[in-house]
């Protein structure tokens, strides 16, 4: 069996007494992976080594956000998500991971989303026994998107059999549902601007960092050094979201970059929604919206509500197709505290859709030829009930698609926002002759000004600024920015690279 050495530590070797360790995971389509590899295993005087941090994900691109904050005697996983779009980088995910996942004590999620939260079941299936800290509306989330993960990935799997497109017999699932209701129970909430003990020299705070429900910024304090971890930003002056907090010091930090290279449509996305849709129900079409369950379906909701209130939309139905979002939407309300919508805003949002909750309701939502508005996730269409929907309504030049966010490289959304003129879903090549626009005033992300105005924030410099979280030339734009308008020092990490912070 292959074996993955750990990451080099910088301590004499001569003052370890050593052990081995042997766990069995099952990965890549039910194949034995075995973690075969030489741990240190520390005297009672506990040696201080050199604090390093290892860019697992997240690096050269936007999805798979992991990083690893390393002394010799703890490690501490900041997000576990899992990798989308290029056929190379999901690959990614059947890969064993880098560490040893018995050997990593304490995982911090900065948010919910799949591409930061989605491979936790499968590290606590493959030995993880630590907490997983994040917010209160973090966890909550996490209670949904998870199992939804699950569900999908054994459905794939099913799928994959029945129909012969795999290449693996029998395809497995990458994680079962079992597995993601184990890592649940790893969870514990952290009150954000509360100072969080973890013992052992390790403190942490969250602030809002905007962008969807519970999203956080987390502020490490491990023996004295400090590294601060933008998560996704927000964007400032959101109508749904709070604005990203500030903050003030730091002596390293990773910051996002996913719209490092560009400006937002300063657009009112009221209006966008607004023309688009009244064009397309004039000719009798229906305007398909994929949207991320989380954070993108609640305010497109609210826009709509304000649109229908004003008259500035006709009596158009709207179908929210997604149990995910259903749910998701239902915790906008019980979460006030978490984004800028009073009570009774929230439950006029929600209450203008019909939400669709069983399979058969969204087969025949299909052939209703009713003009109408239909939301459903995922919202780069990688998956979920959209699918189905893009397959009826895409072919015909009288439907409008909407995306209303990221668009990574190597998805369906990324390829047809391009102009592609066929995607593949399940299996068959789909014509797209509907029209198709990005609303990126819709993002949830910040753009380089917003990202710029947070950086101001700081009163000094860090020693070094880590820019991850995009695509190459997001990354790339962004570091000469900063360099030039600030004066930090700046990288970009590549995949898997570790750098020694103290």
């Amino acid at each position: 069996m292959a074996t993955y050495p750990l990451p080099e530590l910088s301590a004499d070797p001569a003052r370890w007494t050593r052990r081995r360790c042997r766990v069995s995971v099952t990965a890549l389509y039910g194949r034995q992976i075995a973690y075969n590899r030489t741990v240190p295993h520390f005297s009672e005087s506990h040696i201080r080594m050199s604090l390093s941090l290892s860019f697992f994900g997240a690096a050269g691109t936007v999805t798979g956000s992991r990083y690893l904050l390393d002394d010799g005697n703890r490690r501490v996983l900041v997000d576990c998500g899992l990798f989308q779009g290029h056929k190379e980088l999901r690959e990614r995910n059947w890969e064993p991971f880098p560490v040893d996942p018995s050997t990593i004590d304490t995982v911090l999620l900065t948010h919910a989303h799949i591409d930061h939260s989605g491979y936790l079941p499968a590290l606590v299936r493959d030995g993880f026994s630590g907490r997983i800290y994040c917010s209160h509306a973090s966890m909550e989330l996490c209670q949904i998107l998870l199992k939804d993960s699950a569900f999908l990935q054994e459905k794939d799997a099913a799928n994959a059999n029945r129909h012969g497109f795999s290449k693996h017999s029998p395809a497995k699932p990458l994680y079962t549902l079992k597995d993601a209701e184990a890592a649940l129970t790893h969870f514990t909430p952290v009150l954000f601007r509360h100072r969080k003990d973890l013992g052992g020299g390790l403190a942490i705070t969250l602030r809002h960092a905007g962008h969807i429900l519970g999203a956080a910024t987390i502020d490490c304090e491990w023996n004295g050094t400090r590294i601060v971890f933008s998560g996704d930003l927000g964007r400032f002056g959101d109508e749904v979201m709070l604005d990203p907090e500030m903050v003030e010091a730091a002596d390293y930090l990773v910051v996002e970059s996913t719209y490092g290279d560009r400006r937002h449509d300063p657009a009112s996305p009221q209006d966008a929604l607004a023309e688009i849709i009244n064009r397309t129900t004039a000719r009798g079409g229906t305007v398909v919206i994929p949207a991320f369950a989380v954070g993108r379906v609640q305010a497109l909701l609210y826009h709509l509500e304000r649109l229908f209130a004003s008259g500035r939309l006709a009596n158009v139905p709207v179908f929210l197709d997604s149990p995910m979002a259903v749910n998701a939407s239902e915790l906008l309300c019980t979460r006030l505290e978490d984004h800028r919508l009073p009570a009774n805003a929230c439950t006029r949002a929600c209450d203008i859709a019909h939400y669709v909750r069983d399979v058969e309701e969204s087969k025949a939502l299909t052939h209703n030829p009713v003009p109408k508005i239909i939301i459903s996730a995922s919202g780069m269409a990688t998956g979920g009930r959209v699918l189905h929907h893009l397959k009826r309504y895409a072919p015909e030049r009288r439907n409008a698609v909407l995306f209303a966010g990221y668009q990574a490289a190597g998805t369906r959304g990324a390829a047809m926002v391009a102009g592609a003129e066929s995607v593949k879903i399940h299996g068959e090549y789909v014509p797209v002759r509907a029209e198709v626009h990005n609303l990126s005033m819709l993002s949830a992300h910040a753009d380089v000004d917003e990202i710029l105005k947070w950086l101001g924030g700081f009163k000094s410099a860090p020693q070094r600024t880590f820019i991850s979280h995009g695509e190459p030339e997001a990354s790339q734009a962004l570091r000469e920015r900063i360099e030039s308008e600030l004066g930090w020092t700046c990288s970009v990490p590549k995949h898997l690279e570790r750098v020694v912070l103290a």
